[in-house]
């Protein structure tokens, strides 16, 4: 992903210089929203591409987790930038409705195109990583950034064929609520899951389920499950069951099917006795 990370963040760097450009010879303020957003996605990329690597580091004795929540985080403020950029191209457009000035169609169709290719292919480089949500949110990004320029090429055309102006800022309007629909669900997932939400392809009633059917379970509480990262899953859960039923197997064997049913690969589950809440403790150690 590192190398996906930085090509992303070179060919939207080059198609900012090149929309500002264009877009200051053209006259055209959608090109100039579309270069602006694309410098929004240089933004995103670089916060992604440093929590991906944060994520990496060793734990310590104080961040026991490492800094794997930096990948919410950077998840997060991607959506944010996304919202951000969306606002200012709404801006501009309501803006363009009612005084449109002279655009130079042909060229603004042009280089939204390129801009199309490019943030195409910079996607393409993030789709085979999209379980992981800050690459995903990488990905909407690249998408989000592809469909304004798709749309900037519709504009353009029309511009140069029929003189209407006004279809410049009405097709960055329609392009803004499609892009605004998929953004807030990144946002609102990231805030989930640094709420400590259970993530959504997580069914917490079939995992209670299944820790309540497991040999000799009388009763489950204090099941929680949150996210360490957007990739990994944790679980803690109480399981009450008679003292012989406190074998070690049992826990090892409870989070090789925990994993492999529902992909929480950290599980944490205390066993509790029924009415004698340390003797399994006690078993367990060999204390008398």
């Amino acid at each position: 992903m590192t190398r996906a990370f930085l090509i992303g963040m070179l060919l939207n760097v080059a198609f900012v210089a090149i929309g500002v450009v264009a877009g200051a010879i053209a006259h055209s303020t959608a090109l100039l929203a579309d270069a602006a957003h694309n410098l929004g996605d240089v933004l995103g990329l670089g916060m992604a591409w440093g929590a991906t690597v944060l994520a990496r580091r060793a734990r310590t004795t104080r961040r026991t987790y490492g800094l794997r929540r930096t990948t919410i985080l950077a998840a997060l403020g991607n959506g944010g930038l996304v919202l951000f950029a969306i606002g200012g191209v709404v801006w501009e457009s309501m803006q363009r409705l009612t005084s449109a000035p002279a655009v130079d169609g042909k060229l603004v169709a042009v280089v939204a195109a390129i801009g199309v290719a490019l943030n195409g292919i910079a996607a393409m480089m993030f789709s085979r990583g999209r379980e992981d949500m800050n690459v995903r949110g990488a990905y909407l990004h690249l998408l989000a950034d592809a469909a304004v320029s798709a749309g900037v090429v519709i504009a353009g055309v029309l511009v140069w064929t029929t003189g209407w102006t006004w279809i410049d800022p009405a097709t960055s309007l329609v392009v803004s609520v499609v892009i605004l629909r998929g953004t807030w669900g990144l946002v609102r997932e990231a805030m989930d899951l640094l709420l400590d939400a259970v993530p959504p392809h997580i069914d917490p009633e079939a995992v209670q389920a299944f820790l309540g059917g497991l040999p000799g379970v009388t009763d489950v509480h204090d099941v929680h499950i949150w996210s360490m990262s957007t990739t990994e899953v944790a679980l803690t859960a109480h399981l009450v069951v008679p003292w012989d039923a406190c074998a070690p197997s049992m826990l090892s064997d409870a989070a090789i099917e925990i994993e492999r049913r529902f992909k929480i690969g950290h599980v944490t589950i205390q066993l509790e006795p029924v009415g004698h809440s340390d003797d399994c403790a006690r078993a367990a150690t060999g204390a008398v």
